[in-house]
């Protein structure tokens, strides 16, 4: 079987941990980072996850400023970038996908169980739903 590496970035250490939790179920191994600096500390010391999931409202570098970061630098660029966040304006939507993200999916508006599915077929993850 293959592992399938998720690592999740976002300033609310509860969402993280919740989202850990619900990816985890599925099978996957999930790493996390608190914010930008953690999470460019993880990809220049070699992380590749196979999805990188981006918060955009993050203090200091946010989110899409992070992915720029990334771009330039040439970090995890196998991995699928889907941004999860609660940022609706188009105008961000927008500069995320000009960044080559796979997918955008709001927080507020899917339970966590929905973003794990979704962010699998995004990344076009194929393994199977947990029984409960």
């Amino acid at each position: 079987m293959t592992e399938h590496t998720v690592l999740l970035v976002d300033d609310d250490k509860f969402l993280l941990e919740m989202y850990r939790k619900k990816f985890e179920s599925y099978g996957l191994t999930v790493d996390v980072a608190v914010g930008a600096e953690e999470t460019l500390t993880k990809l220049r010391n070699g992380a590749k996850p196979e999805v990188l999931l981006l918060d955009i409202i993050m203090p200091g570098m946010d989110g899409l400023e992070l992915l720029e970061t990334i771009r330039k630098e040439k970090l995890a660029e196998e991995a699928a970038v889907v941004m999860l966040t609660n940022e609706s304006a188009q105008e961000r939507i927008d500069k995320a996908k000009s960044l080559g993200i796979k997918g955008y999916v709001v927080k507020a508006t899917s339970v966590p169980s929905e973003v794990v599915e979704e962010v699998l077929k995004i990344a076009n993850i194929k393994i199977e739903k947990p029984t409960q």
